[in-house]
């Protein structure tokens, strides 16, 4: 028996959420695979020094939410399908699979937060270890770890951790610093890598952290809904 009135009315409201929430886990998607593919990520997490690679702890809440907009897009056609069909059965499916989404959520959320300021002290870390093998007397490590430094300079625009590092790093050793780089230029401007890193890992992190806030939401809204219209299946096959 088909529902009536103001159940009808829910029917349609979860079958246009369950559409954006669809287009949501679309976009997801395609932001992650864009954030997986970023040339600056992609090119600083993929340099190797002393055949170790750089710190991939970034990556880690990438794939969750690549994993996550795939899904997203298998349970968003779920619910609209079982939204139009009136089917308590696909509803169901489609609350459990809403409800362990969520908990992933929460948990990449809460993972998200611990390492926010990790991510970018590991690649700090990786930086440093390579400038300070700069130094080194032989002759072939300290070419390997020159390529490494330089990559991170010219794909940053940056020289040296901080502003006066940049300057002495510049004086002493020009090759690994962007070819338009000056001493004055850096004293009276921010080149610092340190500053740079936060930029472009704290700036995609944040990304991340809104797309998920807007999930969370959608899918509460989505959990409410598909409750009402089973409980409002269920009393119309009663009656």
């Amino acid at each position: 028996m088909g529902v009536e009135g103001c159940t009808k009315c829910i029917k349609y409201m979860l079958f246009v959420f369950n559409f954006v929430f669809w287009l949501a886990g679309g976009i997801i998607l395609g932001v992650a695979l864009w954030l997986r593919h970023d040339s600056q990520t992609t090119t600083l997490l993929g340099v190797t020094l002393n055949d170790s690679k750089a710190p991939n702890t970034f990556y880690v809440g990438i794939y969750i939410l690549i994993a996550v907009g795939a899904v997203m897009m298998f349970v968003g056609f779920l619910g609209c399908y079982g939204a139009i069909q009136e089917s308590q059965c696909l509803l169901g499916t489609f609350f459990t699979c809403l409800v362990i989404l969520f908990a992933c959520e929460v948990a990449a959320g809460i993972w998200g937060f611990v390492h926010k300021d990790q991510i970018a002290k590991d690649i700090k870390q990786f930086y440093d270890q390579a400038l300070l093998q700069t130094k080194e007397k032989d002759e072939n490590t300290a070419n390997k770890a020159k390529a490494v430094v330089k990559t991170f300079h010219e794909t940053l625009k940056c020289c040296g951790p901080t502003s006066l590092e940049s300057a002495v790093i510049l004086g002493m050793d020009p090759e690994v610093c962007p070819k338009d780089f000056s001493v004055l230029g850096i004293l009276k401007d921010d080149y610092s890598c340190y500053n740079k890193i936060d930029e472009l890992f704290s700036g995609k992190l944040y990304l991340i952290g809104i797309a998920a806030i807007v999930v969370a939401v959608i899918m509460i809204f989505e959990m409410i809904l598909s409750m009402v219209l089973c409980c409002g299946i269920r009393n119309s096959s009663v009656y």
